[in-house]
C-alpha cells in the first residue's frame, strides 16, 4: 500500500536525488484552469482552422469533435493519476510506478518533454509567420522566433507563479480574440451574409471519413493542454480537488469556443480560401466587414501563440526536473534558483532545444510530430492508470472506470495510424537521444555510487 507521505517523494524504484529542491505549492485552482485553457485556446485555433479546411472542407466541427472525445478519455485517466499521486514528472512517474522498469518511465518522460519542446518551436515559427507580417513586415523569421524563445526563457526563470500570471492575463487576450471571430461572424450572419450550408460540406477530393480521421490529428493537438498541467501538480495547491474541476471546466470551455469558431469560420469564408491561409481567423475578421482592425487581431493572435509557447516551455522543464529527481537525468538538471525555486538548468537547456528545433522544422511538421509523441505518451499513461488501480493510497482521489482508458487506447492507435512518415522518424530521433543520454546518466550515477566516501574525523 503507497502511503500519501511516500507519494509525495520519490516514484516506486526511484530514490529521491540528494541536493535538488522541492517545488512550491503556489498554483491555485483559477491559475491552474487559466493555464489549461491558456494553453488550449492558443496556437492550435488560431492557425490550424485552414490546414482542417483542407482535408474536411466545412465540416471543420466534425475532426473538432472527434478530438474531443479521444482527449476526454485520456483526459480522465489523467484525472486519476495526477490526484493519485500529484508530483511533476507527469506520465513518466506513472510509468515507473506502474511498469517498474528505469528506461520505461524515462523514454516516456523524454518524449513528453521533447513534445513540449516540438511545439514551442512550432509556434515560435508561427509566431514569427503571417501574425507578425501583418504588423512588422520587415522582420527575418527566424532570428524573430530566436529573440521570441529567449524571452519566453526569461520569463521561465523568473517562476513559475509569475508564469502563470502572464498566462492569465494572456489566456484573457487570446479568448477575447476568439470572441471577437465568433462576434464577427454572428454580425456577418446576421446580417443576411455568408453561406451556413458549408458547415455540412466535405472537401471535394477527399473521402470524407478519410479527411475526418485525417483532420482530426491536427484538432487533437489543439486539446493538449491537459498534459502539460498534469507536470504542474507539484506546484498545486490541494491537488485531489482543484485539478479534476480545473481540467474538465477548461475542455468544456475549449470546446464550446472551438465549435462556435469553426462554425463561424465556415459561414463567414469559403474553406478553400481558409485552406490556403496561414492566418485563417484574421480571414474571418476581414471578410466579415465589422470594421475591427486587422493590426490589432494579429496583436491578439501573436499574444495567444506567446501564451501557448511559454506554457509548454514551462511543462518540459518541469518534465526534466522530474526525471532528473527520479534519478533518470542527471541532477543538474533538478538544479533550482536559490530564491525563485525554478528549474534554472532544465529552462535553459529546453530554451536552448527550442531554438535549435525552430530552426530546422516547419509549423505543420512539428505539430504532426507533438501529436504522434503524445499519443504515445498516453498511451503508455492509459495502460498506467489501469495497472494501478490495485494501487491504494491514504488521502481521497479521482476514480475513473476501466473502460475509460481501454477505450483511450483504442482511440490513440486509431490517430497513430493517420501519421506521416517524417512524424514517425522525428520521433525515432527523438528516442535515440533520449536512449543515449540515458545511459550517460546511468553511467554517471554508477561511477559516483562507487566512489567511497571520505573517512570523518
Amino acid at each position: 500500500m503507497t502511503s500519501a507521505a511516500s507519494a509525495s517523494g520519490a516514484t516506486a524504484g526511484a530514490v529521491p536525488v540528494k541536493g535538488i529542491g522541492h517545488l512550491k505549492r503556489v498554483v491555485t485552482g483559477p491559475l491552474l484552469f487559466a493555464f489549461i485553457v491558456g494553453d488550449t485556446l492558443g496556437a492550435g485555433i488560431y492557425t490550424l482552422v485552414g490546414t482542417m479546411a483542407t482535408d474536411v472542407g466545412g465540416v471543420i466541427w466534425l475532426p473538432l469533435l472527434i478530438a474531443l472525445v479521444a482527449a476526454l478519455l485520456t483526459a480522465g485517466t489523467y484525472a486519476e493519476l495526477i490526484t493519485k499521486y500529484p508530483h511533476a514528472g507527469g506520465a513518466a512517474r506513472y510509468a515507473e510506478r506502474a511498469f517498474k522498469v528505469p528506461y520505461v518511465s524515462f523514454l516516456v518522460g523524454f518524449l513528453m518533454m521533447s513534445s513540449g519542446i516540438t511545439t514551442a518551436a512550432a509556434l515560435a515559427n508561427a509566431f514569427a509567420g503571417d501574425y507578425l507580417g501583418a504588423l512588422l513586415p520587415a522582420l527575418p523569421a527566424a532570428p524573430t522566433a530566436i529573440v521570441f524563445i529567449g524571452i519566453l526563457v526569461l520569463i521561465n526563470l523568473w517562476g513559475v507563479r509569475e508564469s502563470l500570471t502572464a498566462n492569465l492575463v494572456a489566456s484573457v487576450i487570446e479568448v477575447t480574440g476568439l470572441v471577437i471571430v465568433i462576434f464577427c461572424a454572428a454580425v456577418l450572419l446576421g446580417g443576411g451574409g455568408g453561406d451556413p450550408a458549408r458547415v455540412l460540406e466535405f472537401a471535394p477530393d477527399v473521402p470524407p471519413l478519410q479527411g475526418a480521421f485525417a483532420a482530426s490529428i491536427v484538432a487533437f493537438f489543439s486539446f493538449l493542454g491537459f498534459e502539460a498541467a498534469a507536470n504542474m501538480a507539484e506546484e498545486v495547491r490541494n491537488p485531489s480537488k482543484v485539478y479534476p474541476r480545473a481540467l474538465f471546466a477548461a475542455l468544456g470551455t475549449a470546446a464550446v469556443v472551438y465549435l462556435l469558431i469553426a462554425l463561424g469560420a465556415v459561414i463567414a469564408v469559403e474553406p478553400s480560401e481558409l485552406a490556403t491561409s496561414s492566418g485563417p481567423l484574421l480571414e474571418v475578421v476581414r471578410g466579415s466587414g465589422v470594421g475591427i482592425p486587422l493590426w490589432i487581431f494579429s496583436l491578439i493572435a501573436l499574444v495567444a501563440i506567446a501564451n501557448g509557447a511559454l506554457l509548454f516551455m514551462v511543462m518540459a522543464s518541469r518534465v526534466a526536473y522530474g526525471l532528473a529527481e527520479s534519478g533518470l537525468l542527471p541532477t543538474a538538471f533538478g538544479r533550482v534558483l536559490l530564491n525563485r525555486r525554478t528549474p534554472w538548468v532544465s529552462i535553459l537547456v529546453i530554451g536552448g532545444a527550442t531554438m535549435l528545433l525552430s530552426i530546422l522544422g516547419d509549423v505543420g511538421t512539428l505539430a504532426q510530430t507533438t501529436v504522434l509523441l503524445l499519443l504515445l505518451v498516453f498511451i503508455s499513461a492509459n495502460i498506467s492508470v489501469l495497472v494501478l488501480k490495485k494501487d491504494r493510497v491514504e488521502h481521497d482521489h479521482f476514480h475513473v472506470p476501466r473502460v475509460v482508458p481501454v477505450l483511450a487506447i483504442i482511440a490513440a492507435l486509431v490517430l497513430l495510424t493517420q501519421q506521416s512518415g517524417i512524424a514517425w522518424l522525428g520521433s525515432l530521433g527523438y528516442a535515440v537521444v533520449g536512449t543515449v543520454l540515458f545511459f550517460v546518466a546511468r553511467f554517471s550515477k554508477t561511477r559516483a555510487e562507487q566512489v567511497p566516501s571520505e573517512p570523518s574525523s
